[in-house]
């Protein structure tokens, strides 16, 4: 492979002249005083690398803690066998997009030996019953649900042949089951349906029951499409906005033009009362909302208001003053910067914040009565959004209803019961039901970011060993409040290490999920947070892919004053064998090493999180003709011509599902790592919808993509939904690195070019109702 970095020198391997097995060697160092140091490590080391100790995550992680706080419920669910043969259940999990309600349904298939088209799941209402086992995040659904949903069905599964051998005159034992059918050796048979009634119980008993064997396997492990993807793609798939719920109008909020401002009066009410279509309008603490007979008139009535409003949280806030602020809280690193002999590595880098927005934006419909209320929405923390919803409106959390619908995305978003709670808010002011919808203007604006964070790292190295690796991670305060917070305090006494009483909520989950797979001696990766005044989230991935990036361009640079290839530096010091599979699969699958032209390089990253383990390839071009070529009001810049991602998530449920996570992981570490920013001036964020925000798009997507699902002989799932962003933006990092010579320490790195739309107004908050889109249709 070419690129514009120098040729490294021939690594000089061979034993040092004069230096016997049994010799040492030792200085006298310069100083005012005898100082003498002893080199230990240049004889033969004895390691191939300095073992690191285990990290927090490697004994106990983010993915234990969520399954053992859901474990003393877990088994609070049911699997229905219906009169017409097919299968039900609610799973206590969020849909928004990961595929969770197909890869159940086929493990409930499985179990049950039905057809996947005779297995519906659906989504449960917030049951506060099942206190931590209703959370959706941290990539843990199948992971904390596969044992009880296939015991579930495998009980259901039971009853059913116990039900057979009555109706048919035979034994268990001689029964065969297939597609919702039993049939007995003589050939009579019956189906589910038929004994769907008859397995039933009277009374609950307990019995014991062995899910199959995974050599048993036919569904789980077989590539299956979504099971509601036709409904998507035809629009019969019903969202929270498609729901008919009575007297429900559009509305939405005129918001304040800084970050979380709110409203002191509405000056001109009357006038807007008089426009068309207007039915409502009140003030909530996040603005003025307006009540329509359609969304394009509530848009007209806020455009038409003349609001006094209070001061926001940041009222004057810019990039420079946070960024300046957060340096001030960075922690000191402990190992001097210079230590006897060793040589440092040494870096600094800025994430930016990163809007967490999904495509369908915050919505929710609420009809809150005197005695009782019912919302509508995508929520991945119902019975927390259900305790909230009931404080702000004053009712008992038993008389709110909540019904979670299938989110359009969340990326973290949906983790907050923010729209839920306004909506509850306003349908309560106005008497009425609504259904509320936030403008795309109000996404980064008002909405849950990515804090902007600093990474600071310092390695030492000496005699082809890595000494020490320091990192100390600074970041605007990230909220936990929605649930996960809590699971760690009811867990706090079984964390190892004093994590959960001695660490706050973030420095918690950071020490359980951050781990450097390396053996690079002595480890610490701290969390130091600051500034509470952002409306932040859990944006997927929440800490790895800016830590592993950091991380990541530091190993090249370790590997560089090493004069040592990239990948087989990694190999080197790589301290798990899952990790080094999938590093050795990328690297043979994307032809690692190659030659190409000046401007264009290859970029190498491992990650280990979610039980798992993942490595990205990606080659990128960084040649002018490249990154200047034009686009309309969009950021075009380097782009990545090939990515290759392998995993390795132990036992996959549906591999095409898997692929899926990993395509949208890796552009969303595509996009971090190149064009994803908020630009904060002046007490607000410039940008103002999905056309100026520059998430990856088409033109940024590699032509060459490849997902390479590494073989597991684990018995358990492990996490998918987030695990495919880490390793790819840092992949993305390091081939940048590569290709123009320099390390790029700001991310992304497009985020100080000038901006390249015009921004929209902040009085009023949100711009015209589009009438053109067929101008720009392309």
């Amino acid at each position: 492979m070419t690129s514009t970095l120098p040729n490294p020198a021939p690594l000089d391997e061979s034993p040092r002249a004069g230096v016997s097995r049994r010799s040492f060697i030792g200085y006298v160092v310069a100083s005012t005083t005898l100082v003498a140091a002893a080199d230990l490590a240049l004889g033969t080391p004895a390691f191939a690398a300095i073992p690191s100790g285990p990290q927090i995550p490697e004994l106990y992680d983010l993915e234990d803690l969520q399954t053992d706080a859901a474990r003393p419920t877990a088994n609070l669910i049911t699997i229905t066998i219906n009169e017409d043969g097919t299968a039900t259940f609610a799973i206590p999990r969020s849909e928004n997009g990961q595929g969770i309600t197909t890869s159940t349904a086929m493990i409930i298939a499985e179990e049950l030996d039905l057809p996947l088209e005779k297995v519906q799941v659906t989504l449960a209402k917030a049951r506060p019953e099942l206190v931590f086992n209703q959370l959706t995040g941290g990539s843990n659904t199948t992971v904390s649900t596969y044992t009880p949903v296939r015991v579930a069905a495998a009980i259901a599964k039971g009853a059913l042949l116990d039900a057979a051998a009555i109706e048919l005159g035979s034994v268990v034992a001689l029964l065969k089951s297939k597609s919702g059918v039993i049939e007995a050796p003589d050939g009579s048979s019956v189906t589910y349906g038929e004994l769907a009634a008859k397995a039933a119980s009277s009374t609950t008993r307990r019995v014991d029951v062995t899910p199959k064997a995974r050599s048993d396997f036919a569904v789980i492990g077989r590539p299956v499409n979504r099971v509601d993807a036709r409904d998507i793609v035809t629009g019969k798939k019903q969202f929270t906005m498609d729901l008919d719920i009575p007297d429900a109008l559009p509305t939405m909020v005129c918001r304040p033009p800084t970050l979380n401002g709110s409203p002191r009066a509405i000056q001109n009410e009357a006038e807007v009362r008089a426009m068309p279509g207007v039915t409502d309008i009140a003030k909530v603490p996040t603005g003025i909302a307006v009540r329509a007979e359609t969304f394009g008139q509530c848009i007209e009535a806020i455009r038409a208001m003349r609001v006094d409003w209070n001061a926001g949280t940041v009222e004057g806030e810019s990039d420079q003053t946070i960024l300046a602020k957060l340096k001030k809280a960075e922690l000191p690193l402990a190992v001097p910067k210079v230590p006897i002999l060793a040589k440092t590595v040494e870096a600094k880098f800025t994430f930016m914040f990163r809007s967490s927005a999904a495509l369908e934006p915050y919505c929710a419909i609420a009809d809150v009565k005197p005695d009782r209320a019912e919302v509508w929405a995508g929520l991945k923390s119902p019975i927390v959004a259900q305790g909230n919803i009931a404080k702000a409106i004053g009712l008992p959390q038993g008389a709110v209803t909540v019904n979670v619908v299938t989110g359009g995305g969340s990326f973290g978003h949906k983790l907050f019961g923010d729209h839920a709670i306004e909506a509850a808010r306003i349908s309560k002011a106005m008497g009425k039901p609504v259904r509320l919808m936030w403008h795309r203007a109000d996404e980064p604006r008002q909405g849950r970011v990515h804090p902007m964070c600093t990474s600071r790292i310092r390695a030492t190295h000496l005699a082809g060993q890595v000494l020490s690796f320091e990192q100390r991670h600074t970041s605007v305060s990230t909220d936990f409040s929605h649930g996960l917070g809590e699971m760690l305090t009811a867990m706090a006494a079984e964390l190892p290490g004093g994590v959960g009483n001695e660490l706050g909520f973030s420095e918690s989950i950071f020490t359980l999920t951050q781990e450097l797979p390396y053996n690079f001696g002595v480890v610490t990766q701290l969390l130091n947070e600051t500034d509470l005044r952002f409306n932040t989230g859990s944006m997927r991935n929440i800490y790895s892919p800016d830590v592993r990036c950091a991380n990541e361009l530091v190993v090249d640079q370790l590997a560089k004053a090493m004069r040592k290839d990239p990948l087989a530096f990694r190999l080197e010091f790589t301290k798990s064998k899952q990790v080094r599979a999938v590093l050795e699969k990328v690297a043979e699958v994307g032809n690692w090493g190659r030659s190409m032209p000046a401007g264009t390089a290859q970029g190498i990253s491992i990650h280990k999180e979610y039980k798992g383990a993942t490595a990205c390839l990606v080659e990128i071009d960084c040649r002018p003709e490249t990154v200047n070529r034009p686009i309309r009001e969009g950021i075009t810049g380097p782009r990545v011509t090939k990515a290759v991602f392998a995993i390795d998530a132990g036992l996959v449920i549906n591999p095409r599902g898997l692929e899926a996570q990993m395509m949208g992981g890796f552009s969303d570490g595509l996009a971090l790592a190149l064009t994803s920013s908020l630009h904060l001036k002046g007490g607000h964020f410039l940008e103002a919808s999905w056309d100026n925000y520059f998430y990856t798009r088409q033109w940024n997507i590699p032509p060459e993509f490849e997902v390479v699902i590494v073989p597991s002989d684990s018995e358990q799932p492990g996490g998918a939904g987030e695990a495919g962003v880490a390793a790819s933006m840092s992949a993305v990092a390091c081939a940048y690195a590569r290709a123009t010579g320099t390390m790029p320490t700001k991310f992304p790195v497009n985020h100080d070019s000038p901006l390249p739309f015009e921004i929209k107004t902040f009085i009023p908050p949100v711009p015209p109702a589009p009438t053109d889109g067929l101008d720009y249709t392309f």
